[in-house]
């Protein structure tokens, strides 16, 4: 009897931890790109914090998307600097990517989803370091500003903020939309720098994909989402 006795909660806690993995494994399967996505950036992150710094301004510096590489290498750069953080944790790029790629990714679906990141990404950087250009040409700042350290994935995850616009039910999606250009736009008021520049214009990129969402189905209410998880706990 004590074997049995003992043997109930054992057996309880596996199958506990079973329907967690599995309910994990069907999360992450609904969005793959995303969490490739995201181990590769954990793997990056992990190799920046256990390198000198010396060493690690040289990995990130071949990753930049400067002017001076854009010229040399825009496709190795392009690719790579979107495998990179800058600023901030990984735990904290975790939290958006649930919050905005993995939705989004869901909605389009992965290679729509990875192709208005990686349009807001490329059309962001041209558009931020083309503004630097003309900076640096008309005497606003100083040439050595073609080397300037530029790289991260924020830019793609603004283009998906502003692409997400369209899963949103109206009215709501117009609240969302203006509270998304608000943070944008005050950010490029109070800081007038070029990453500034890139954040918001990769905003209206991702409004420009609205063709890649005109046949994909799911409008989400968020009210109407809010009443339904309170009739299920009310029910409980």
């Amino acid at each position: 009897m004590s074997g049995s006795t003992t043997g109930v909660p054992e057996t309880r806690r596996r199958r506990w931890w079973a329907r967690a993995a599995r309910a994990v494994r069907a999360y992450v399967r609904r969005a793959p790109g995303t969490y490739v996505w995201l181990a590769i950036l954990l793997v990056t992150t992990e190799v920046i914090r256990h390198v000198d710094t010396a060493t690690a301004d040289r990995i990130l510096e071949r990753r930049s998307t400067n002017l001076h590489h854009l010229q040399v290498s825009p496709v190795r750069v392009l690719a790579t600097s979107a495998l990179w953080i800058a600023g901030g944790g990984w735990l904290g790029y975790f939290a958006l990517y649930n919050v905005f790629h993995v939705p989004a990714e869901r909605w389009l679906g992965t290679l729509r989803w990875i192709s208005v990141a990686m349009v807001a990404h490329v059309g962001a950087t041209y558009l931020s370091e083309g503004v630097l250009g003309w900076a640096i040409h008309r005497g606003l700042a100083p040439p050595k500003a073609v080397y300037t350290l530029d790289y991260g994935v924020s830019y793609a995850l603004a283009g998906v903020i502003g692409v997400l616009t369209y899963r949103i039910a109206r009215p709501w999606r117009y609240a969302y939309l203006a509270g998304v250009l608000a943070v944008y736009g005050i950010a490029l008021h109070q800081n007038r720098d070029y990453t500034s520049i890139g954040h918001l214009s990769a905003v209206l990129i991702g409004l420009a994909c609205y063709p890649v969402t005109r046949d994909r189905p799911g409008v989400f209410d968020p009210v109407a989402a809010a009443r339904a998880l309170l009739r299920r706990r009310g029910g409980k």
